[in-house]
């Protein structure tokens, strides 16, 4: 069984409990605006073009099967109709102007990388954690990796958007120690936000708390999008509603998204104005005083 991985963080330590290895899966059914992870919404291999790192080596022109890449007056031209993403061009890029995203992984390889520092977890409380992208979206390699892990011994985290068929969620409940569930914007602006509705989001997250699953709501905070008081007091009241609801976790707009978008050669970057720490501290006090969970942000 093998998924489309685009990376493998160690030593991560907001995804979870104590030390953690993060296994980050490509591809997403939602196309959230502010997403900092821009490469992890397509299913297929992508590439990265850096070109103030071009050094005009040239290897990537006679490398090109599709001869995507012209060096014309110092200037790296890279024609991205024609790529198909073969790799070949980055193979030996040495500049690093040109990376692959998007790794075809086993079970067996990506379990291996995360074993490696096992000693980590247990001396921490740590654990495995599934991310994306979304790893509902690659189902049968998510359950398989899973159920490796904890037959492994380790802690299992499942970060999920929480929108894909509810046999599926169903199905991981005996695998996941802990659900990371996004949520991202008031029901009423959530497909405007995203592309999906709201809805089978919400009941898969009623589902897996009335069959008694322990989660974290983890909440992106944009400015001007979805970083008001009655988005905040929503999140407090949905929290207060679920019996294993542990934690609320708010997380200011960052926008390491933007570069990312536009090394793929998109041309729809979004950016947003910083969150200043005040105004977070702010939002996590007002959450602390209509919940009674712990509330958590990175600032």
């Amino acid at each position: 069984m093998e998924a489309l991985v685009f990376d493998i963080e160690k030593f991560a330590v907001h995804d979870g409990p104590g030390i953690r290895t993060v296994v980050f899966m490509k591809g997403c059914p939602l196309h959230c605006l502010w997403c900092h992870n821009p490469e992890s919404q397509s299913f297929k291999t992508e590439l990265f073009f850096t070109p103030e790192k071009c050094i005009g080596c040239g290897w990537c022109v006679s490398a090109c099967p599709q001869k995507c890449h012209i060096i014309q007056e110092g200037r790296h031209l890279f024609d991205r109709e024609k790529c198909i993403s073969c790799g070949r061009c980055a193979s030996k890029c040495y500049a690093e102007a040109l990376e692959v995203v998007g790794k075809r992984m086993s079970v067996a390889e990506v379990l291996k990388s995360v074993l490696a520092d096992k000693l980590f977890y247990d001396n921490s409380n740590g654990g495995v954690t599934l991310s994306g992208g979304e790893p509902l979206a690659q189902f049968e390699f998510t359950r398989e990796l899973l159920d490796a892990s904890k037959k492994a011994g380790l802690h299992t985290c499942l970060e999920t958007c929480g929108y894909a068929p509810s046999e599926k969620v169903r199905a991981l409940l005996p695998l996941v120690d802990l659900w990371l569930w996004d949520v991202k914007a008031t029901p009423e602006m959530h497909k405007q936000f995203t592309g999906v509705e709201y809805k089978p989001i919400l009941d898969n997250l009623r589902m897996i708390d009335e069959a008694g699953a322990k989660m974290w709501l983890r909440c992106p905070l944009i400015h001007g999008l979805n970083d008001s008081e009655e988005h905040l007091l929503q999140i407090a009241e949905l929290a207060n509603s679920l019996r294993g609801c542990q934690r609320i976790d708010i997380e200011p707009y960052h926008p390491l998204g933007e570069g990312k978008a536009q090394r793929l050669g998109r041309s729809d970057v979004f950016h947003a104005d910083f969150i200043d720490k005040a105004i977070v501290k702010k939002y996590e006090s007002f959450l602390t005083a209509h919940t009674n969970v712990q509330v958590y942000s990175p600032t």
